[in-house]
């Protein structure tokens, strides 16, 4: 009796604690390399950003139901579309026709004229024609929830004129970082927020492209450092530089790739150097990064091109505490603020 009683205080202690009621829960659903994030309040609020392609299988909607599911949802309150690309907004009506739409949020009309903007257009209006309400936002603005403070950094194409709460220092770095072509593509009108709760910090930034990072990078850094960093425009080099992700100094980051789709070794390599990262982790193994430009297999949520769809997932407590899990392999690590 006595060596089974010391055979559960063993087991108790080896196991992993439930999350706390009072984490702020973070999904990146693994959509191909497209993009979406899902997020859960304490209070049961839920924001979707973004909800990956539109495919006949339903494979996009599928496993962002089921991760809304694990936690508890049984709809969605808001979802965020960050710009009318078809890997990001492709499977807005899809999941809808499935699982309830409180809100939709975005920068305004669709300005986008490349493959699909048509039946893009068409779809979306079909679910505000089902009932959702509909919040465009610009920047400066801030989101309708309990118990974290979401504000719009950009939209359309625009950008805040005063920096965040916490931003504002000096980027010594902008002084090395040379302008490419301007994107006049809908991914440089890509909303971008940063998602406070507590003292935890998580910025996405969609898919902005180089210039309009440096416009918030530069010279003064409008941000400041966070806590969590998804990668901006899935880890493409048309993003990234160096003077954005090392001024933002994440002690987290997660690069939001496909097997093929962004994840590029310049980009890895600049997440990987910034300052302070204590780990970055990846929803997919890159091709294009090999050995070279890939995190330990411990930390990448799909192996394979073709996958069943890992997710990795983040639960956030005020006092900047983090735990990540890649649900592939239940790899787990807990990140205490220094």
């Amino acid at each position: 009796m006595r060596t089974l009683s010391l055979l559960l205080l063993a087991l108790l202690a080896v196991a992993p604690l439930p999350a706390a009621k009072n984490d702020l829960k973070i999904t990146f659903v693994d959509v191909e390399g497209g993009q979406a994030t899902l997020l859960v309040t304490p209070s049961g609020q839920s924001l979707l950003i973004d909800a990956g392609w539109p495919t006949s299988s339903g494979r996009d909607s599928d496993r962002i139901i089921a991760a809304a599911k694990k936690l508890g949802l049984n709809k969605i309150d808001y979802l965020l579309v960050t710009h009318y690309h078809l890997d990001h907004v492709g499977g807005v009506p899809e999941l809808a026709a499935k699982f309830p739409i409180g809100t939709l949020i975005d920068h305004g009309a669709n300005t986008e004229t490349n493959r699909g903007a048509k039946e893009l257009e068409a779809g979306f209006q079909k679910v505000l024609a089902s009932g959702a309400k509909r919040l465009t936002v610009k920047p400066g603005d801030t989101l309708p929830f309990k118990d974290i403070h979401v504000e719009v950094i950009t939209a359309r194409g625009e950008r805040i004129t005063k920096p965040l709460k916490g931003g504002g220092q000096k980027n010594p770095l902008c002084a090395q970082e040379t302008r490419k072509a301007d994107d006049t593509t809908e991914n440089g009108r890509s909303i971008g927020v940063l998602i406070t709760y507590g003292k935890f910090r998580f910025v996405d930034l969609g898919d902005l492209t180089w210039n309009k990072e440096l416009d918030i990078a530069c010279p003064d850094h409008m941000i400041g450092p966070v806590d969590l960093y998804l990668t901006t425009h899935h880890g493409f080099d048309a993003s990234g530089p160096a003077a954005i992700v090392h001024g933002l100094h994440p002690r987290v980051a997660v690069m939001n790739n496909g097997a093929k789709k962004g994840g590029s070794p310049s980009v890895w390599k600049i997440v990987s150097a910034s300052p302070g990262l204590e780990d970055l982790w990846q929803v997919h193994f890159s091709i294009a990064g090999a050995k070279e430009a890939n995190v330990p297999e411990a930390r990448i949520a799909n192996l394979e091109e073709k996958c069943q769809g890992a997710n990795i997932e983040v639960e956030a407590a005020k006092n900047r505490t983090m735990t990540v899990t890649n649900t592939r392999n239940g790899a787990k690590k807990v990140y205490k603020p220094l």
